[in-house]
């Protein structure tokens, strides 16, 4: 991996694919890296794309970052500043989880960065079970992952995921195991995020450009179910949402082929013509 330093951070990234390819931008979920979009980013090279996938601060192989650096509105900043450092921009930005919580932030603040947006089992809302995770990151701030693995990787991966025990699932339950404390303060900054609905509205009102948004849920999500990462992302976002049956909050490590067959329809509709 490739690192650049972002606000005093080594930012460690993947840069794949055609250099003159129209850019595309992964941002992973908490608890994992930007390995999780392996399978993805190859289907997208692969069609002609140049794909940047990075960990965020404090996550993966980046360096490591102060709390206030940890805060969701840091990391956009970090995401911003990715794209502005490589000159990718406008850029197709997809998130998972944390990382569509960024997605989300750049569609308000940064709309001059993005193609478009997609938001794959993610909120734009303020945390709504800060009681249930709160214990959990103070346990993983003082004594990392490895007692918390099973109990993470259910709040990660659907029921059918879960049940079949694959490859995906044992690799994962591994990477999170081995997770150091400072993961916790990672945990905190996520849960402890703000609200993106009035932000967001505001935009719309004051006539900022409209970011084409794609929303695509989990049908089994522990964490966000439909309702939050189908439905209200959508609305949020005057965009438009998918349900994908048979998965959970990790859409693009349980699905990557369904997740590849719907943002290639819906990066059709915002890419100029002649764009790859």
């Amino acid at each position: 991996m490739k690192k650049v330093d972002i606000g005093g951070i080594d930012v460690a990234y993947r840069d794949e694919g055609r250099v003159d390819g129209t850019p595309i931008v992964l941002s992973h979920s908490l608890f994992f890296d930007s390995s999780m979009f392996e399978e993805l980013a190859a289907r997208y090279v692969a069609r002609g794309f140049r794909v940047v996938a990075y960990d965020h601060p404090g996550q993966g192989r980046s360096g490591d970052a102060t709390t206030d650096q940890l805060a969701v509105d840091a990391l956009t900043s970090v995401a911003a500043g990715l794209i502005n450092r490589l000159d990718l921009g406008p850029v197709h930005f997809v998130g998972n989880s944390l990382g569509g919580m960024v997605a989300v932030r750049l569609v308000a603040r940064r709309p001059e960065l993005l193609r478009s947006a997609v938001a794959l089992g993610s909120s734009a809302r303020s945390e709504q079970k800060v009681v249930e995770y709160a214990p959990l990151a103070t346990h993983l701030t003082a004594h990392g992952a490895s007692e918390r693995a099973d109990i993470i990787s259910t709040i990660m991966f659907g029921d059918d995921t879960l049940a079949e025990n694959g490859e995906i699932v044992r690799r994962w339950r591994d990477h999170i195991t081995a997770l150091p404390p400072r993961i916790g303060p990672a945990v905190k900054g996520v849960i402890y995020r703000g609200d993106m609905d009035n932000e967001l509205r505001l935009e719309r009102a004051a006539g900022s450009r409209v970011v084409p948004v794609l929303a695509i849920a989990g049908e089994q999500d522990h964490a966000y179910e439909p309702a939050i990462a189908a439905d209200h992302m959508a609305a949020a976002t005057a965009g438009r949402s998918v349900v994908l049956p048979g998965c959970g909050h990790s859409v693009a490590l349980e699905k990557p082929n369904e997740v590849f067959e719907e943002t290639i329809e819906f990066f059709a509709e915002t890419t100029e013509p002649g764009a790859v």
